[in-house]
Order: C-alpha cells, then sequence, then structure tokens
C-alpha cells in the first residue's frame, strides 16, 4: 500500500481491499490446489462484484442451519457444542463444494445467553425444543418517550437502558453513571460509587463470565473459518450492519410500536436513525479492518414491499440504510443488501446509488425486473426458492436455477444463491442447486 489509507480514494481503498481479498497473502492453504481453487472462487466473486463477465457464475447457498442439520445435529447443540458444529461445516464445505460459504454469524454461543439471561429470544435450552430453531421476542424494549434520549446519546442509551431490559444479570446497569462527567478530577469520585455496589460487581463479573464463553466460542469459530478457507473455499460475509431503521424497530420499538410512531412521532423517528448512521457503519468497517474481507452483509427486515408504501420508504427507510452503504462504500467495503420479503416496489428507488459499489440480494423479488433495472448500477445475487429446496425435486431446483442464470445472469454481474437460509433443504436439491451453477453458468 504506497499511500496511507487517509489519502485513499474511495475506489483505491476498495481495490485495495479486494486485492487482498483475492490474493489472502501469508495465509497457508491446505495444499497449491486448494490456494489455486481459492482464487479462482474469489475472483469469480469480484468479477461478478464488478459486473464484469467472469468464467462462470458464483454459485454457493446460504447455508443457513442446513450442514448441522445435515450431520445429525439438534439445533440445541449447534448452539453448544461448538466442536460439532465445525466439524459439521468442515463435512458440508467438503461434500458439496460452494465457492462461498456465510460463516459463523448465525452459530451463535448459547452458553453466553444462559450466563447473561437474555430476554430478547428465546432458544433451544431456553424456552424452546431442543430442535427449533432460536426465536425473538418483540417487546417495546424503548418507550415511546426515550426517543430524544437515543438521539441524544445511542451509546448511554444502550449501556443504562437497553441492556439491563434484555440481559437479566445485567439489570444492575441501570445504576451506571453518566460518564461524561468523568472529564475533571473532582467529578470523578461520585461517578465511581455506582462500580463499588456490589449487584453492579455482579453484572460485571457475568460479563466477564460471558466473554471468556466468548473467547471460547471465537477460538473455535475462528479456526473453522481458517480450516474452510484453507480448503480454496472464499468468504462471502465479513462483517455485518443493519438499516437504522430496522434497529429502531426490531429490538427497540417493535415492529406494531414503530409503525404507528411513523404518524405519531414521524420527525422523532427520523432524528433517531440518523443518529445511529455512524455507529452502523462503524460497526460495518471496524470487523471488516479485522477480516480482512470487504464484504459487509446487511440483512434488512422491515423495507419489504409489504411494510410500508414507497413514499414511506423514501421518507423514513432509504435515506439512513443510503447514508450506511455509501459510509462503508467510502472506506473501500462492499455492502451486501439481503432484501428480505419482495422489493419490486423498490427496485426504482434502489437503483439511486453510485454504480459498482454494492450487491442486491434478493429474497422474494422477481430477478428479470431486478435485472432491467440494476443491472447497470450493481451486482445482483439470490433468490432460489428456500421453499423449493425444501419441498421440490432435483429436476425442479435444476430448472429453476438454469432459467435463474439465463434471466439474471446474462452478461455478468449475477451470483447463483438462495433467498433465504436452507436449513430444511433436501441434500440432494442443495447438489442440483450446485450442479446447475456449475452445468449452466459457464460463459
Amino acid at each position: 500500500m504506497d499511500k496511507p489509507w487517509k489519502d485513499m480514494t474511495s475506489d483505491e481503498r476498495l481495490a485495495h481491499r479486494l486485492d487482498h481479498y483475492v490474493a489472502m497473502p501469508g495465509f497457508e492453504f491446505a495444499s497449491p490446489e486448494a490456494e489455486a481453487r481459492y482464487r479462482e472462487r474469489a475472483t469469480i466473486i469480484r468479477d461478478a462484484f464488478e459486473m464484469k463477465v467472469p468464467a462462470r457464475v458464483p454459485v454457493f447457498p446460504s447455508e443457513g442451519f442446513f450442514p448441522t442439520r445435515n450431520a445429525g445435529l439438534t439445533m440445541k447443540e449447534t448452539l453448544y457444542d461448538y466442536e460439532k458444529v465445525a466439524d459439521a461445516v468442515l463435512a458440508y464445505c467438503e461434500e458439496y463444494q460452494p465457492d462461498a460459504w456465510f460463516g459463523a454469524l448465525a452459530l451463535v454461543p448459547g452458553r453466553c445467553f444462559d450466563i447473561l439471561d437474555y430476554k430478547l429470544y428465546d432458544w433451544p435450552g431456553r424456552g424452546l425444543a431442543d430442535d427449533l430453531i432460536y426465536q425473538m421476542i418483540e417487546g417495546e424494549y424503548m418507550t415511546a418517550d426515550e426517543y430524544d434520549k437515543l438521539s441524544a446519546d445511542p451509546t448511554d442509551f444502550f449501556l443504562r437502558r437497553f441492556l439491563p431490559r434484555t440481559f437479566g444479570a445485567l439489570e444492575p446497569l441501570v445504576k451506571l453513571p453518566l460518564l461524561p462527567p468523568i472529564h475533571e478530577m473532582p467529578m470523578t469520585p461520585t461517578s465511581l460509587l455506582a462500580f463499588g455496589m456490589p449487584d453492579v460487581q455482579e453484572a460485571l463479573q457475568k460479563l466477564v463470565e460471558a466473554g471468556n464463553e466468548a473467547m471460547r466460542w471465537m477460538g473455535v469459530m475462528g479456526k473453522l473459518g481458517a480450516q474452510v478457507r484453507a480448503m480454496g473455499i472464499a468468504d462471502w460475509a465479513g462483517a455485518a450492519a443493519k438499516a437504522p431503521f430496522d434497529v429502531v424497530g426490531d429490538t427497540l420499538r417493535g415492529t406494531r410500536a414503530l409503525m404507528t410512531d411513523l404518524f405519531r412521532r414521524p420527525d422523532q423517528v427520523i432524528e433517531a436513525c440518523e443518529r445511529l448512521v455512524p455507529s452502523m457503519i462503524e460497526m460495518g468497517v471496524g470487523s471488516v479492518n479485522q477480516t480482512g474481507v470487504p464484504l459487509v452483509f446487511m440483512p434488512l427486515h422491515k423495507g419489504a414491499d409489504g411494510f410500508m408504501s414507497n413514499k414511506q420508504f423514501e421518507r423514513f427507510y432509504w435515506p439512513t440504510l443510503k447514508a450506511v452503504m455509501l459510509g462503508l462504500v467510502e472506506e473501500g467495503c462492499i455492502p451486501v443488501m439481503f432484501a428480505e420479503g419482495g422489493y419490486n416496489q423498490r427496485l426504482e428507488i434502489i437503483a439511486d446509488f453510485p454504480p459498482g459499489k454494492c450487491i442486491w440480494w434478493f429474497d422474494q423479488s422477481d430477478m428479470g425486473r431486478a435485472k432491467e433495472v440494476l443491472g447497470d448500477v450493481c451486482c445482483i445475487a439470490g433468490n432460489v426458492s428456500t421453499a423449493l429446496m425444501a419441498a421440490g425435486t432435483p429436476e425442479e431446483v435444476k430448472a429453476y436455477c438454469k432459467d435463474l442464470i439465463e434471466t439474471a445472469g446474462r452478461d455478468g454481474g449475477f451470483i447463483l444463491t438462495n433467498g433465504c437460509g436452507i436449513d430444511h433443504a433436501k441434500p440432494e436439491n442443495v447438489k442440483a442447486m450446485m450442479d446447475a451453477g456449475l452445468e449452466y453458468g459457464t460463459y
């Protein structure tokens, strides 16, 4: 890197990150053949992102919990037995040879949440049967009169209000002081008093315990990631971030409360979303800097066609989402926008973005229209049906993928993957999807 990072343009930063992603300098592969496979796969993903015509269409499932289910693990084992999970993922990668894998984002460590008495979800081992996927418990974890507090200081709000409400073990954190006063010696002692309280100390000790468990989990998952790459399989996500509107709607206000807020306090909703933009950018960039993988996965939960009108989308959802995307792009990152549900009414709106800077990954959108509207703007990915993967035949899967490649993959700029996690897919259908990509995806 000849220039200091601060003096680089966004294009130079992106090129630097992509060069590293393809070359992976200093990384030890399992064999020269595996290294060659990795470079080939990373290159076709890069070419697809840059809207070039790659040697072939990149193909890989968004595997979800398919690897662990395919290995016979229950969801409880998936959350608690990290070594078994790693073995299952390695077996999946060896058998199906995807061009990339999604990573450990969904493979969360159950013990961390046990230790902290997490109240925002139920999971196998706490409230759910052993083979059910964890479920979020929607609620108003931020009250309607707290928008100003969130906007004034998002970090303080999460520390002293959100965490005590969503983690039973962290309830004493409501006693923590407002931290900015600790900027002069005479004001510091009274601010330290809360840290001497036994219940606050116990809460902090629980954080230490959970942190130790997270380190154990990361040790296994970090090794797994290196093993997958050493096999010659590329990474599909090096970081994650969210749309600010979804941060407010998913786990602060909840869906119903937020939708009424759009009418009762619209300006406060917008201000809160704007205040969350820097945090979401930092969340993505910070992880990319650690992983060396420039792809930032962004699951879009409440932007789908059925949640709001286009007018509301353009006022409440898109401006701050676009601001996060542009912030990531400025740092040489690639926003990977996972458009859950249908985005057929949004295509012209989201086309308002600098060309060649992001990937739109569609779940249930019309891929012909997506190609027509976005073909000159960005790479598109998706939308092999999750239902088809679970209930269809291999012949139906191959026919669907062939049509998708011919429709959305013409002239490059396309990645073949499914629209949502393939947790319950038939193994023969996963193989059929991979075979279809290799058979029909060569340009």
